[in-house]
Formats: C-alpha cells, structure tokens, sequence
C-alpha cells in the first residue's frame, strides 16, 4: 500500500484546480494560472509514476465499501499499460490546457469543464474495481458534452448530442456486462476477475458477455460501423478539446479491449480474433479511403484517426494463436494508443494555430503558409511524417510491432493494412504540399507564426514522439510488462 495516495493525487489534483477557479478565479489571467499549475503538478506525478514503475501492480489504494449497499471498493493501481496511458494523459492534458490561452468565452467555465475531463481520464486507467471505472468512464461524458455544445463550431450542439447518444449506447452494453459479471462472480475487483476462468459459470455466455464489452469498447475508439460521431465531434469541437478527444479519450477504447476483452476473456478473444481482424482491417482501409476525399483539415485528421485506431483492433487480433502467440502484437496495439494520442494531438493543435490565423480550414483555400508560419510548418512535416509511419519516428515502432505481431497469425490481414500506409502517405504529403507549400495567397500575407508560448505544448509532442521514436523501449519494456502480466500463461 502507498504511503502517499499518489494515484488519488493524479486523479484529483485537476479537479482540485477545477474546484480552486470556481472558489477563487475572479479575472482570466487568474483562471489560466490556476489551469496551467493544476495540470503542470499533475503531469509531473504521472512522469514520476511512470519514472517510479518497475513491475506488476504498483501504488496500490484501497477502500473497502465506498459506496453503501454494493461490494464495490475505492481501489486504483496501476500496471505497465495503464501507467503509460496515465502518463499521456498527464501530457495532453499540459497540452491542452496550454493550448487555450486564446478562450475567451466564459473562461471560468471552460478551464472548469476541461480540468474535470482530465480527472474522469485519469480515473478510468487507475480504476481496479468495475464500479470506479465505470463512474469515471461515465464522468467523462458531461465535461465533453459542454465543451463541444458552448465553445465548439458549426454544428456544435448536434455534434455534442451525437457523441453522447452513441457513447451512452456504447456504455449501456458495457453496465450489463459488468452486472453481469458480478452477479456471476460476487465481485467487482478487475484483479480477482483477472485471475479467475471466466469461460464458463456465467449468467450469460461468455461469448455474449464478451460482445458486450466489446460493443462499447468499440464505440468509443471508435471502431467500423459506430465511428459516425467522430468527425462530427472533432469538427466542430474548440481546438483543444479535439487534443483531447484524439489524445486520450478515444484511447479509454483501446485501453478496455485490451484490460476487459482480452485480459478476462483471452480465449473467447482468441475465438473471436478473425471477426476483430476483419473489422479492423474495414476501419483501416475505409478510414484511409475516406481520408483522401476531405477538404476541411480537421475532418481529414479526424478521419485518419479511424484509420490509425483501426491498427490498435488488428494488434489485439494477434490473440488469436492460441498458444502459441507472443506479446508483440499486443505491444504494438498498446503502444499506438500512446503514440497515435501524442501525433493526432499534435496535428490538431497545429490546424488550431492555423485556423486561429487564417479563419479557414478548406484545404483549398490555404497555401504557401512555410513561407510565414516556419516553425508551425516544420511541426507539421514532424507530425505528418509521424502518421504516415516514417523510420525514426514514434507511428514506425508501433505499426511496426503490430504487423510483427498480426502476420504469423493472419497474414491476409497484415498485407491488407499496409495498402493503408501508402494511402496515408498520399494524404499526409498531398496535404502539406497544398497547404504549406503550395502557391501563396496575398490574404495570408500578414499571417504570424506561433508565438513563444504556443510553441510549448507543440515541443512537448515533438518531443515525444521524437524520443518514443529513437528509443522505444522507454516504453514498450513497460507496456510489455503489462501485457505478459495481464495474459499470464496465456502468451506463449
């Protein structure tokens, strides 16, 4: 047990802040320092946790009875997977934060909001009892439900109506799958549950249980066919809610198959591995197709993401050798959890910078902007290249890993995926040329470049995807530990 409740500390400190600007943020400057000293302490915990990580369960918390009338605990822990997601979300969340000095629409409320975000995040990857998870999982719904209605664009309030209708739908399935299990098993501890065979003796199939989470695990990653309220979403949210949604919500997706799906059910999982291997490959090549047909930057990110999050289902598919698979396409679908949520936040913090400039984000109508935005363009080579998967950089190792992974077992699959990094690369590079270097525009001429304070959070995501990329195994000894820890005996 931890002396210092470390976790709580991560999870709440946002919140604190959230709590702190209510009570005594009276003028703008005062608010944005609050925000920026909430998530500045709470990216440092979570670099520590991670600095501080060495196997298994570590920083354990836990209160027993928490909420009266059910057998459910105040338990966090974290392992190799959910250290490392902690850790991402603590950075996008500086990000973010750091990316919303130029708000002006009811300050308060908007850092109030964005703080509470973070902390229902932070609260899910340390969650060890399905109750806590699901709460936090649950918490995240208002904070993004107001900040894509108020301070989004365009079709705001229908964007924010679509993401909660699909995510609530998404989380009906996953409430009975939890019930489901207690009332199978008597408990809510996802660490008992781990170590118990739940192939059979349950109320419902397993294979129905497992569809269960499955369902609402792929909504919110978003997975082929339920991936319409992403673009939405993304389109019409403010900048750096979009960091955020891209950042580390779509991963609370990616995290659940790979903590619930696979960890509980390993081999339901490995029966069920094709039909992953085919839905992935279909948001893969879809998401890619659909890519190249946009003319609004942020829509063109936002349906790569489909495309990329697409690699992290056909990682997990790799289960399927029984018996005889490793931990490295699973590794690799960990792995672009965390480097997707750093190169996609990236990107949609450079299309803010752009569009706070240049009030457009048609394709079409930019041009020629390296010639006055040099520093913001050659973020966007970095993150561009990142996407497409270029040797050196963090997006290489982790599809790299997953196709090492996924071949052995379904090579009609792998070669399927890879037809999608020659469409990324046509999208990524077609849409700098126009963009950046394409010819200039004279309504551009006046155009700054980032400003000193902006380039903060784009050198922070430089950054990491830069190391992850040269030094990977910063990372992925970590992730490892929490795959072969989860899976046990099951990986062969």
């Amino acid at each position: 047990m931890a002396e210092f409740p470390i976790l709580s500390a991560a999870i709440f400190v946002p919140a604190i802040g959230a709590l702190i600007i209510l009570l005594l943020g009276g003028n703008v400057r005062k608010v944005r320092a609050i925000a920026i000293g909430a998530v500045l302490i709470d990216f440092l915990i979570s670099v520590q946790l991670f600095a501080q990580f060495k196997e298994g369960y570590q920083f354990e918390e836990k209160i027993e009875g928490w909420i009266p009338l059910l057998d459910s605990s105040y338990h966090l822990a974290v392992d190799g997977l959910s250290v490392t997601l902690i850790l991402l979300t603590g950075l996008i969340g500086l990000v973010a934060v750091l990316g919303s000095m130029t708000v002006n629409l009811r300050v308060r409320e908007y850092f109030v909001w964005l703080l509470l975000l973070q902390t229902s995040v932070m609260g899910v990857f340390a969650a060890q009892d399905l109750i806590l998870f699901f709460v936090f999982w649950e918490l995240e719904l208002i904070p993004m439900y107001f900040l894509i209605s108020i301070w989004g664009s365009g079709r705001k309030e229908y964007s924010a109506m679509k993401f909660l209708i699909f995510t609530l739908a998404g989380s009906a399935f996953m409430l009975v799958g939890i019930l489901t299990l207690f009332f199978s098993t008597g408990t809510f501890s996802m660490q008992e549950l781990l170590a118990q065979d739940l192939s059979m003796g349950l109320l419902l199939p397993t294979s129905v249980v497992f569809c269960l989470f499955f369902l609402g695990f792929a909504v919110k990653l978003p997975l082929w066919p339920v991936h319409s309220w992403l673009p939405d979403a993304h389109t019409d949210a403010p900048t750096a809610v979009s960091v955020m949604l891209a950042g580390v919500l779509l991963k609370l997706g990616g995290y659940g198959l790979l903590r619930i799906n696979i960890g509980f059910f390993p081999e339901t999982s490995a029966t069920f591995a094709w039909a992953m291997a085919v839905l992935a490959v279909i948001s893969i090549l879809y998401g890619a197709a659909i890519t190249l047909r946009q003319t609004d930057l942020k829509r063109l990110i936002a349906y790569s993401s489909i495309s990329h999050m697409g690699f992290v289902v056909l990682g997990v598919a790799s289960v399927g050798a029984t018996g005889g698979v490793n931990a490295i396409g699973l590794t690799g679908a960990a792995l672009q959890l965390f480097t997707h949520g750093t190169i996609t936040g990236l990107l949609f913090l450079l299309v803010g910078l752009v569009y706070e400039r240049a009030h457009t984000r048609s394709i079409a109508e930019l041009g020629g902007l390296a010639v006055r935005m040099p520093f913001v363009t050659v973020a966007f080579l970095i993150g561009g290249l990142a996407a497409l998967g270029l040797p050196g950089l963090s997006g290489f190792v982790a599809e790299a890993l997953v196709f090492l992974g996924t071949f052995p077992v379904y090579g009609w699959a792998t070669a399927a995926a890879v037809v999608s990094i020659v469409l990324a690369a046509g999208y990524i590079l077609w849409t700098i040329q126009r963009v950046l270097f394409g010819p200039s525009h004279e309504r551009y001429a006046d155009l700054r470049d980032a400003t000193w304070y902006e380039k903060i959070p784009v050198a922070l995501l430089i950054t990491s995807i830069v190391v992850v990329g040269l030094y990977p195994s910063l990372v992925t000894d970590v992730l490892n530990d929490g795959i072969t820890g989860m899976l046990g005996n099951f990986l062969g």
